[in-house]
């Protein structure tokens, strides 16, 4: 397993979610999975050719002062614009993975919520690229407030809540070809 480093967004209560860090890193967040390496190929049992389950995801290195964690995984490849896979939120801070094949409900006893893929499914909905090789980007970003949004929001709607209260964030990116 390699662990990917991404670097600590220098919180200054303007963080944008996917812009480029800015200020001086305090400190690293990063992310792996038992499923693939950063940049290697995600394996078929997680796509639509496959069991289409989600990948088993951990982290470490969340900083101090973090309320819940928020993951998006899309494919920036799709020829539609960004395709959106996996929308999960309201992780708890202390939780330091997602087990494979999280079940495909609204929310869990811990609290967490699962939002609308661009399948228009809840949950998560594996790489089915058309043709070529695609980008799949496994996001993760530490908080430092529990959002207030039913299950079932969109990217868009997550993206929006989480403005301005992203702490950290790290990045696990895989590939996939048909």
């Amino acid at each position: 397993m390699l662990l990917v480093s991404s670097l600590l967004c220098s919180c200054q209560g303007r963080t944008q979610p996917d812009s480029e860090t800015r200020g001086e890193s305090k400190m690293t967040t990063t992310m792996k999975s038992s499923a693939f390496e950063e940049g290697g190929t995600i394996p078929s049992k997680y796509t639509c050719d496959g069991k289409d389950v989600s990948p088993q995801l951990a982290w470490s290195s969340i900083p101090e002062g973090t309320k819940s964690l928020a993951l998006i995984c899309d494919d920036p490849d799709a020829p539609m614009g960004t395709w959106v896979h996996w929308v999960v939120y309201n992780l708890p801070p202390d939780m330091e993975e997602l087990a494979e094949a999280l079940p495909a409900q609204k929310s869990f006893e811990n609290g967490s919520r699962q939002g609308i893929n661009d399948f228009r499914k809840i949950g998560y909905g594996g790489p089915c690229p058309p043709g070529g090789t695609h980008r799949y980007y496994f996001k993760l970003y530490a908080l430092d407030t529990v959002l207030d949004l039913e299950a079932g929001a969109t990217k868009k709607q997550l993206l929006a809540a989480m403005e301005g209260h992203i702490l950290a964030q790290a990045q696990l990116m895989g590939k996939y070809k048909r």
